[in-house]
């Protein structure tokens, strides 16, 4: 059983934003502070990606646990109500985030996710930026 009544969570998700989100200008912020320059959501790639590094051909998304579906976070689990509309909805964005991380390595594109449980512990975030980033192929 929900906490809030089905109004008040209707407007709790509603009012979740796909771009611009919290995470996701702290790590734009952490990348720029680290010397790089970067784009914000290409509509000519797949998957509009978060971030995209076009000088290194890198691209970073971050995910939110609970939409994305990340894997053993408590942040992901799963709404006990209306379980088949729940499922259908965040099945169907971890199997489009398969498809376009598939695309994206097909253009040459090499791709990390910052998942947004991540976030909370900067130090470790910003030495995964830098490994990635300085990665080469």
């Amino acid at each position: 059983m929900d906490v809030f009544s089905k109004e008040k969570r209707s407007n709790i998700m509603a009012r979740i934003g796909s771009k611009g989100t919290g995470p996701e200008r702290m790590v734009r912020s952490m990348l720029h502070r680290m010397g790089y320059r970067f784009r914000l959501h290409p509509k000519d790639l797949p998957g509009k990606p978060d971030i995209t590094l076009p000088k290194h051909k890198k691209i970073v998304f971050v995910h939110g646990c609970f939409w994305h579906g990340h894997q053993d976070c408590p942040r992901a689990k799963r709404p006990t109500t209306n379980k088949d509309f729940w499922n259908n909805k965040l099945d169907k964005n971890i199997t489009r985030d398969k498809r376009v991380l598939e695309e994206l390595s097909a253009l040459g594109w090499q791709v990390l996710i910052i998942w947004t449980c991540q976030c909370k512990h900067t130090e470790l975030l910003k030495r995964k930026l830098t490994a990635f980033l300085e990665m080469t192929v």
